[in-house]
């Protein structure tokens, strides 16, 4: 039986260090030398992989192995770590499709964790859709799509959101207001978009949206904000019809079983802060649509937060950067945000019948 003091302490945050080549073990390596890492959390990675990083870079940091379960070792510079062997070798900047399995393996003890009630949230270094294609898993489209799958969930959706409450220094061009967008399609060639915008996966989304807007973010009522496909939103059926066709119709059929939604808007005019400021997060059409904006507003003080699973995921705004790897040039603040994110969402859903604002 655990002791009443074990049963107490909150459950870590699990931090996914992302492709090996990439800035993601350093940017970790970073908030465990500066103490900015959140209480209770922990990385999973190759940790000699990590040592070797830090010394590389001149990091005062001890990496200390643990497994899921067990207490985490604290101190200044500390970083508990819950290994997981390389492949093949790794040099910053260098892709090894050898490497692919080992990426897939530290999302898989992240799931895992939670799932066995040893983990309270995931947050997620980036890593190469690319090279773990290559390394064989041909179906990988994303952590998003990934990580559904590895809940078994039929739907997600991705949301980057911006969020002053975090980082109010860095509150980006719309001052001190919050910027919250969804996508309804995530990783597709542009062609694939139309196709894929159907009124059963609109509806799908904007529910998953609507419902942890509400369950995460505290928002009673959410209101949302639809862009169109098509320049102008169709302009009338002259420049595309899917906005008359399928997504007018299914946002009405929304509205009508009490969603708070609006639209569809042309995008280019949608995000501007006289019409954010009426909504609390706006549902794009796919991800460029979406994304370019928000990371203008805030790129580096941005997180994004999986919906729709049966546990809390949080992430990076960025990629790999495999030029800056090994240099220690990359920011950590979005890997920053993330965590801090993933543990206040966590807390959240860990206290029975109370929420916040985030």
């Amino acid at each position: 039986m655990p002791s009443q003091e074990a049963a107490s302490t909150p459950l870590p945050v699990v931090i996914t260090t992302g492709e090996p080549a990439g800035i993601g073990p350093e940017l970790t390596l970073m908030l465990a030398e500066r103490d900015a890492l959140p209480p209770h959390s922990v990385a999973v990675g190759d940790i000699t992989l990590l040592a070797e990083r830090a010394k590389a870079l001149g990091l005062r940091v001890e990496t200390v192995a643990c497994q899921p379960g067990e207490p985490l070792p604290e101190g200044p510079g500390v970083l508990p770590v819950w290994p997981v062997a390389l492949n093949a070798p790794c040099l910053p900047g260098v892709l090894n499709p050898a490497n692919a399995a080992y990426v897939i393996a530290t999302l898989a003890l992240a799931v895992r964790a939670c799932q066995n009630g040893h983990a309270a949230a995931i947050t997620t270094a980036p890593l190469h859709k690319g090279v773990i294609i290559d390394g064989g898993f041909a179906s990988f489209t994303g952590h998003t799509e990934w990580l559904r799958d590895a809940c078994g969930v039929d739907e997600v959706v991705m949301m980057l959101a911006t969020d002053s409450a975090l980082h109010a220094q860095a509150p980006g061009w719309l001052g001190a207001a919050d910027l919250r967008v969804a996508l309804v399609t995530t990783h597709l060639p542009l062609r694939a978009v139309a196709d894929a915008i159907t009124p059963e996966r609109l509806t799908r989304i904007s529910h998953i949206l609507a419902s942890d807007l509400s369950r995460q973010f505290g928002i009673p009522k959410p209101r949302i904000a639809v862009c169109g496909l098509n320049p102008h939103a169709g302009e009338d059926g002259h420049l595309g019809r899917e906005e008359l066709e399928i997504i007018s119709p299914t946002l009405e059929a929304l509205r009508a079983q009490g969603l708070d939604i609006r639209g569809p808007y042309p995008a280019d005019t949608l995000f501007t802060p006289r019409h954010l400021a009426e909504v609390d997060a706006v549902l794009a059409m796919y991800h460029d649509q979406g994304l370019a904006v928000l990371k203008y507003a805030g790129f580096g003080n941005a997180a994004n937060i999986t919906l729709g699973l049966p546990l809390v995921r949080t992430s990076v705004d960025h990629g790999t950067a495999l030029d800056l790897a090994g240099t220690g040039k990359a920011s950590p603040a979005s890997l920053g945000v993330a965590i801090r994110l993933a543990r206040r969402l966590a807390d959240q859903r860990a206290a029975t019948g109370t929420t916040s604002h985030l």
